[in-house]
């Protein structure tokens, strides 16, 4: 039995206004699934009236029961009071102010935590094919219009690619608000490096914590006690998939763990509005371009902002994007002409020029130019070489050179000791913008220390900085708030090998299968040529500023929660030693930037 709760009935609390508008709220409704005997607990917030509505739809692990206020009270308090309320909930929609706009909100607690029952294994084919069916429940319902919409940050971003690619009946539209589309390559390894402190931290924090059963909750103000009791710690463990430990045991795409979670993004058919954040260079950045670019939907659009993950989603001109295109896919109301073909710009991105500084979100709105383009990479971009050269610089002209030379820097750096090189352009002689994929090809190789172990890998942690011109680096915003360069890129050089006759496979971003099969050795001494994919970045380059490339064998600044330390994975035996950068005739090493003429 679901409980009917009316809003008029809650008592007030700070800075929140529940009179916005009236809505019903149904608690813990049971949705079946289609396979075995489980069910998802969702809680149902729709308008009061007696016409069918069309229905967004969320499912993570987050706790549909969890307040915002709680979850994060300093997110909370810098949210658009728009979409504060009682019913505020981390990442997601707000009921209050999208019930007044004629949605139904359906927010579903991921099987095996808050108050669905299951075994607990986020990212999974199971969870996508759970939340396919809370779509088609959602479509079926006598209060809905039978047209469901996705609407979500991070995780309940991530989680609408999966879902879409199975084209549950009744999705008619989506829209991943940074979220990852690539679970290998944009969250878990990085060119092949495990990413394990966020998940580490990620895991603990926000998911383990409200694991249905857990004792606690409500003490902890973590959203309600289990409806069915506290379950023991042990059988808790053996209730759940750790993803700290399959992440750690699992290197390879082909690899059970990680295949399970592949689709075809071409699947994809509903439109899509996918959104990135320029500043989201460790996580989401890669995946909201990449989805929009392999969808196989007609109607697709690619806007990219900039500012914490957290805040932008609810300002008022973003949600006003939002509920246009859900209008015109949902209801039909199309004000902007979404589903006119040629009529709104395939791709809109803010253009970051100046320096606004970092977590100033106003400063950033008011500096930072939108632009709007006809495809992506902007078909007009001309790519360009800037050569690495033995005395640090970065050249449009390739070093001339006698004999051959090589730069060296110890290998297992840590963030508390990075080990690096740095390459510094020229200043620039005029303004240039860098909108789109890099590539930087590098030619490596390296020597075991005197009494250590014999290397047999190297890991690359490449970084692109800005300098203004007073040779100050100008930091822009990340994930987090925190200040974080252009952006970065990795590599595992035992998984360099890349596959050209890929379909995915681009001169601007080389692509690589890694799986076991593409294992290719790393013997000391001997030197490899590797293009590099680093992420994709934009900036507007002023007079007088440089470039700065920076060459790492560990994290660097900017690396923020996303560190790559894992002692079984980054471990001495493999990597110990001095990483090489070679220059000479038969050894070139540059960046492929791209370079945005103006509009004519």
């Amino acid at each position: 039995m679901s409980t009917i709760i009316d809003p008029s009935d809650w008592n007030d609390i700070s800075s929140v206004d529940d009179t916005y508008s009236e809505y019903i709220f149904e608690q813990n409704v049971n949705v079946p699934l289609q396979t075995g005997d489980a069910v998802i607990r969702c809680n149902v917030y729709r308008p009061r009236t007696s016409d069918p509505v069309p229905v967004l739809v969320t499912y993570g692990p987050y706790g549909k029961d969890i307040p915002y206020k709680d979850f994060h009270p300093k997110s909370f308090s810098e949210v658009n009071w728009q979409h504060k309320s009682r019913h505020s909930a981390w990442e997601t929609p707000n009921p209050r102010f999208w019930t007044a706009s004629g949605y139904a909100v359906v927010r579903g607690d991921e099987i095996g935590t808050g108050q669905s029952p299951g075994f607990l294994n986020t990212m999974s084919r199971e969870t996508s094919e759970a939340f396919g069916d809370l779509i088609e429940w959602a479509a079926e319902q006598s209060w809905s219009s039978g047209k469901v919409g996705l609407l979500g940050i991070s995780y309940y971003a991530g989680s609408q690619w999966r879902v879409a690619a199975r084209k549950p009946k009744g999705l008619a539209a989506m829209i991943p608000w940074e979220g990852m589309s690539d679970y290998y390559r944009d969250r878990c390894r990085h060119g092949g490096i495990l990413s394990n402190t966020f998940i580490e931290w990620w895991w603990k924090r926000q998911v383990v914590s409200n694991q249905y059963g857990l004792a606690g909750r409500a003490a902890r103000k973590w959203g309600p006690d289990t409806i069915e009791g506290d379950i023991p710690e042990e059988e808790l463990e053996s209730s759940r998939r750790d993803q700290t430990v399959d992440n750690r045991a699992n290197f390879f795409r082909n690899q059970e763990y990680y295949a399970s979670k592949e689709y075809n993004m071409g699947d994809i058919e509903v439109p899509l509005l996918s959104v990135g954040n320029w500043g989201g260079i460790l996580l989401h950045l890669r995946g909201n371009i990449q989805g929009y670019l392999h969808a196989g939907s007609e109607f697709k659009y690619l806007r990219m902002i900039t500012g914490r993950h957290d805040l932008p989603f609810y300002y008022e001109d973003e949600v006003e994007i939002q509920r246009s295109f859900l209008d015109a896919f949902l209801k039909g109301e199309d004000r902007l002409g979404w589903a006119t073909p040629g009529k709104v710009a395939p791709v809109s991105m803010v253009i970051r020029k100046g320096n606004a500084g970092h977590n100033e979100a106003e400063k950033e709105r008011k500096m930072f130019p939108r632009r709007e383009e006809q495809e992506w990479p902007i078909a007009r971009t001309d790519y360009q070489r800037l050569y690495l050269n033995p005395d640090f610089s970065l050249t449009t002209t390739k070093p001339v050179m006698s004999k051959e030379q090589k730069t060296s820097y110890q290998a297992l750096g840590t963030i508390e000791e990075p080990q690096a090189v740095t390459f510094k352009s020229e200043p620039f002689d005029k303004e240039a913008e860098i909108t789109g994929h890099i590539i930087a090809h590098l030619n490596v190789s390296v020597t075991p220390d005197r009494g250590g172990p014999t290397p047999c890998d190297i890991d690359l942690f490449l970084t692109l900085r800005h300098l203004d011109e007073n040779n100050k680096e100008i930091f822009y915003t990340g994930t987090a708030g925190d200040p974080v360069p252009l952006t970065k890129g990795w590599l595992r050089m035992t998984l360099r090998k890349v596959n050209k006759e890929h379909p995915k496979h681009r001169e601007w971003l080389p692509y690589r299968e890694y799986t076991a099969n593409d294992v290719l050795p790393v013997i000391q001494g001997e030197v490899y040529a590797v293009d590099l994919e680093i992420w994709p970045t934009c900036v507007v380059l002023g007079k007088g500023d440089r470039l700065v490339l920076e060459v790492a064998s560990g994290d660097t600044q900017g690396s923020g929660l996303f560190l790559h330390n894992d002692p079984v994975d980054r471990a001495s035996e493999l990597l110990q030693g001095m990483n090489h950068i070679h220059f000479g005739k038969q050894y070139e090493n540059y960046l492929v930037v791209p370079v945005i003429p103006p509009k004519e």
